[in-house]
């Protein structure tokens, strides 16, 4: 509810003409005031997504052609995903960069890929060729919950049972078996 509703609610028994002239002065100082932060609101001029080796960005492609042409720093933006990364060595980290028009940016990490996460737990170094004919490796219920968990602000859902779900979809086209 909007802060002229409220108003309005508060008074809505009252049809007195100084009532009206103070909802006039008051939407006029609202409307006036939302014009001009309408104007000093930072507008994104692009969103770049990546997905890089946490802790091992340099300006070297694919970082460097990807920012270059919106006119960032890239070595600046490489050494603050490196400091943000620090705990994520080892991982492909995604990453969505959005850059506004006075080439300033804001950096949006996201949790690994899922089959990132699987290769790990598992302790394969890729996937099966053939998923239906040929299981790689294996993993239980209890490390699927903890990928899930892990992935869970990325997935489309916040149900824990349903995350798995996901998961194990991606496990299974790997030729990853989860046991129980």
């Amino acid at each position: 509810m909007s802060w002229i509703h409220c108003k309005l609610r508060n008074y809505e028994f009252s049809a007195s003409c100084e009532f009206l002239a103070n909802i006039r002065i008051r939407f006029r100082i609202f409307v006036y005031f939302s014009y001009f932060a309408a104007i000093f609101v930072k507008k994104p001029k692009a969103i770049v997504k990546l997905q890089l080796q946490a802790t091992k960005a340099t300006p070297a492609p694919p970082v460097g052609p990807a920012l270059a042409p919106h006119g960032l720093n890239i070595s600046e933006f490489c050494k603050k995903f490196n400091d943000l990364t620090k705990d994520q060595a080892g991982f492909i980290v995604p990453v969505e960069v959005t850059i506004f028009g006075d080439r300033t940016y804001e950096i949006k990490l996201k949790q690994p890929p899922a089959s990132e996460l699987l290769r790990k737990a598992a302790a394969i170094e890729k996937g099966s060729g053939a998923p239906n004919k040929t299981k790689v490796a294996k993993i239980t219920r209890a490390q699927l919950k903890e990928i899930a968990q892990k992935k869970m602000p990325d997935l489309n859902t916040s149900d824990i049972e349903k995350a798995m779900k996901i998961i194990e979809g991606t496990a299974k086209n790997m030729g990853v078996e989860v046991k129980d």
